[in-house]
């Protein structure tokens, strides 16, 4: 993990190494000004020396002029360092995101991937700077401090060093105990991210139904485990004050008394005594300063372990070593393949499955809900990859190509349906980042979606809200499927794509299809019989497994669950998911 970390520091180690040698600058100032004062009261004021008094004047003021400019390089130094750190560490972390599987994001969640890069980072920023600073400001400080005590009087350092002990015993009882539960408090961030996310990014769900007080007791629940981990963890942090306290009026006491018995017996001066105040109070914020330290650490432990693990995590799906560039044709195979998702149930969701697609076909894929019809899709492009048995594309195995070649080829328009806040055009030009207009709206014009955007004020550069949140259901399907035709796909994959088309556009679109694409082939997953019947040949799904794969006429005589769904649907307009009476 620490190696991990320390790799993302990058340009930023000159700032990091700087940091540590103008805070021991500092230190190094701040500890010789009691030095100087006693020398100013012992050798000045109490000798009636006004040329001393000046003299020892200006050199503490000299020595605080150089603190106060070390302490502000290093201050500006740790900043740099520190925000550059976590710039790095944020950077490296979505630039591994970017190559996960859906395998891997399944694995960490979304919320669980926003928390690591936002309140784990903000952590570790936080950490590096006290590091930077504190962690060297606090020990050194400390040292210097008790060797300045013994210089003075060798005897009085006992009192310190007894301190020490019971201060180091105090601390080292809160760290132990503490740091269990600060693991536990970022796994209860995430489930209260995942609270929050839900109930954000389905808010119009939730205010149809009118389920504000359920998800309120929802959010309520998680934010409350947060809480109660962070009272544990915080009411043992709080103890380092009395304790602290304790330790620093003892030493203060033992002082006074010990030290009034030296100066009447001539071996200790009032300036050493003064001084002596100045450096027991300098050891014991040292040390609190050390225990807040590795409180801080601990913390960030958590979070460096987190961060490193997503930097670390090797995606399931990489390019192979020598990888093929170009896909011969637009065939696909399915030969005995096994899928089960990761992390889930163990069982297959598409169990023993073979069949062969022509290149330039159009298929249609029927099925009910949970019937494997999404997941053979994502197996073509390998947003996932088949658990046994093997997927062919142009007649090669896919776990053999370029991954940005495979992907470019086949273009999935997946069930649902995201767009990105800016400019239709910007949203379209995802499929083709050199698309012209006159190439996006001969897109939209397949697609059907010209029909909204040609009435609209600014066309292509009307202003796409949020998750396309301006658009209705219908039209967010029809840019996403006009983004994808966009990169002139080989294979092309239409997941529930028209689900929110009335049958009158899903006719259209299919025809534009037939008519504009011939040399594509298309998989077209649909609820609808409309929407497949008049594709070359229907895939019938059930339960994971294939159960026909013929035309639409073929399929009624010989296939009870197409039958089953076709009657379904065109004698009683009912959910074709659910068994006939």
């Amino acid at each position: 993990m620490l190696k991990t970390l320390l790799n993302q520091v990058g340009r930023y180690k000159t700032a990091s190494l700087l940091t540590p040698v103008f805070i021991s600058l500092e230190v190094v100032m701040d500890v010789l000004i009691p030095y100087a004062t006693a020398m100013l009261i012992d050798r000045g004021i109490n000798a009636g020396n006004m040329h001393n008094v000046y003299l020892y004047g200006v050199i503490m003021i000299g020595m605080a002029m150089l603190s106060l400019a070390f302490g502000i390089l290093a201050g500006r130094l740790s900043a740099y360092a520190s925000s550059g750190f976590a710039s790095n560490l944020r950077r490296a972390m979505y630039r591994n995101i970017q190559q996960f599987a859906f395998s891997d994001i399944d694995k960490y969640s979304t919320s669980g991937l926003v928390t690591r890069m936002t309140t784990d980072v903000s952590n570790l920023q936080n950490a590096y700077q006290q590091i930077l600073r504190i962690t060297v400001r606090a020990p050194f400080r400390l040292v210097l401090s008790v060797i300045m005590c013994l210089v003075i009087n060798p005897r009085m350092s006992i009192i310190f060093l007894v301190a020490l002990v019971i201060l180091a015993s105090a601390l080292s009882y809160i760290i132990t105990r503490v740091a269990k539960m600060f693991a536990k408090v970022f796994e209860q961030y995430d489930a209260l991210n995942t609270s929050v996310q839900e109930n954000v990014s389905a808010i119009r769900v939730v205010k149809a139904f009118v389920r504000e007080d359920h998800e309120n007791k929802k959010f309520s629940h998680a934010a409350e485990g947060l809480y109660r981990l962070f009272v544990k963890a915080e009411s043992l942090i709080a103890l380092n004050n009395p304790v602290m306290n304790m330790v620093v009026y003892g030493c203060i006491i033992s002082l006074s008394w010990f030290g009034s018995h030296f100066i009447v017996d001539s071996t200790l001066t009032t300036g050493e005594l003064t001084s002596l105040f100045t450096y027991v109070m300098s050891i014991l914020s040292a040390l609190m300063m050390l225990s807040m330290i590795f409180v801080m650490l601990t913390q960030s432990a958590a979070s460096g372990k987190r961060v490193a693990e997503i930097i670390n995590e090797k995606p399931d799906i990489v390019n192979p070593k020598h990888p093929i560039m170009e896909l011969k044709d637009a065939s696909v195979a399915f030969n005995h393949v096994m899928f089960a998702y990761k992390g889930g149930s163990g069982e297959y969701a598409i169990n023993n499955l073979n069949f062969k697609i022509r290149s330039g076909e159009t298929i249609g894929v029927i099925g009910g809900t949970g019937s494997g019809k999404s997941s053979l899709v994502t197996l073509i492009n390998r947003l996932y990859d088949v658990s046994k048995g093997s997927v062919f594309v142009g007649g090669e195995d896919v776990r053999r190509y370029d991954l940005t070649t495979l992907r470019n080829a086949v273009s999935v328009v997946l069930q649902k349906n995201i767009l990105f806040s800016g400019t239709v055009l910007e949203n379209l030009r995802w499929g083709n980042p050199e698309a012209t207009e006159d190439d996006c709206w001969h897109a939209c014009q397949m697609a059907q979606a010209d029909e909204f955007l040609r009435p609209l004020d600014y066309g292509l550069n009307a202003r796409v809200e949020q998750g396309g949140a301006n658009f209705s259901g219908g039209q967010r399907q029809r840019l996403c499927i006009a983004r994808a035709l966009l990169k002139r796909p080989k294979i092309l994959i239409l997941d529930d794509s028209t689900s929110a088309c009335d049958t009158s556009t899903d006719a259209k679109i299919q025809r534009a299809f037939r008519e504009q694409l011939p040399g594509t082939t298309k998989i077209i997953i649909a609820q609808r019989i409309s929407s497949v019947k008049d594709c070359d040949r229907i895939l019938v799904m059930d339960n994971g497994k294939m159960t026909g794969f013929d035309t639409h006429d073929n399929l009624l005589k010989t296939n009870n669950v197409y039958r089953e769904i076709y009657n379904i649907q065109t004698d009683n307009t009912g959910d074709f998911d659910k068994p006939a009476d």
